[in-house]
């Protein structure tokens, strides 16, 4: 899954490329073979050809139905866990109030230099090493601002608002690692593999059941390979909505409004 978030933006156009290349491939291969049996066996050339091209299709579209659906929920998630984290850290920095006010400046700095931070950190996505740089650097900044913080509820009038504030500090910084975390869930490689290789597999059938006329048909051939490139980009572009056309970027700016509100 490192590799795949890693390479993201090459996967995304690389692979829908190589399907559309390799299946208009596939087709003409199977238009041949069909071709060479019907002139060896014109009877049995195509005997039972039904039985295994709906069998591999049903199975294709099965696979397309269930990665689309996971991808689709994932993206989802994701835009409600910016709604979440902005509405965490809108409601730490609320109450950060409680505190002494002598202590409140540092720990607000400290706050806003955090939100700078994560903000930073999905703007790096899917660049996963750059992002677990600005990840450390978030971190630091967390528990300087927690450090902070359980002095200054230490103190003589901090004391009685320990329960107020710490609690939501601490769920505010949870989406540090719920985030991150989430960002690299994507199905397993193996989930990818079966999919173009049913596709590969459907494009072999769909040209030997094309077999028997003079002339390839053109434009079937085109069309097949382009939907089936079409529906793995779709599905690809919603897995990395960092990088494709679908992107959860626009959520980000209740992050945006947050950060405005601490300045």
């Amino acid at each position: 899954m490192w590799l795949i978030n890693k390479h993201a933006d090459a996967l995304l156009f690389g692979i829908p490329f190589a399907l559309f290349a390799g299946m208009l491939v596939l087709l003409e291969v199977g238009r041949r073979a069909g071709n060479r049996r019907l002139a060896e066996d014109p009877e049995g050339a195509k005997e039972r050809l039904g039985a295994v091209e709906g069998a591999i299709f049903g199975l294709l579209g099965l696979l397309i139905a269930f990665t689309f659906s996971g991808a689709a929920a994932r993206f989802d998630k994701r835009r409600e866990m910016v709604v979440a984290e902005a509405n965490q850290l809108g409601d730490a920095w609320a109450r950060l109030d409680a505190l002494p006010k002598a202590a409140q400046p540092a720990i607000r700095d400290g706050m806003r230099r955090y939100l700078e931070s994560r903000l930073e950190t999905y703007r790096r996505m899917p660049d996963m090493e750059a992002v677990k740089e600005e990840l450390r650097r978030s971190e630091k900044i967390q528990d300087e601002v927690w450090k902070a913080a359980v002095a200054a509820c230490e103190l003589p009038d901090g004391q009685r608002v320990t329960m107020l504030v710490l609690p939501a500090l601490d769920t505010a910084f949870d989406w540090t690692l719920v985030r991150t975390a989430s960002s690299m869930h994507h199905p397993p490689p193996i989930i990818w593999i079966m999919l173009l290789a049913l596709a590969f597999a459907s494009a072999l059938v769909a040209g030997y059941g094309m077999s028997g006329g003079r002339k390839r048909n053109l434009a079937y051939m085109v069309g097949f390979a382009a939907a089936m490139s079409v529906a793995v980009y779709t599905i690809l572009d919603i897995e990395f909505p960092r990088v494709g056309l679908v992107r959860v970027d626009a959520v980000d700016q209740l992050l945006k409004d947050v950060l405005e509100r601490m300045k």
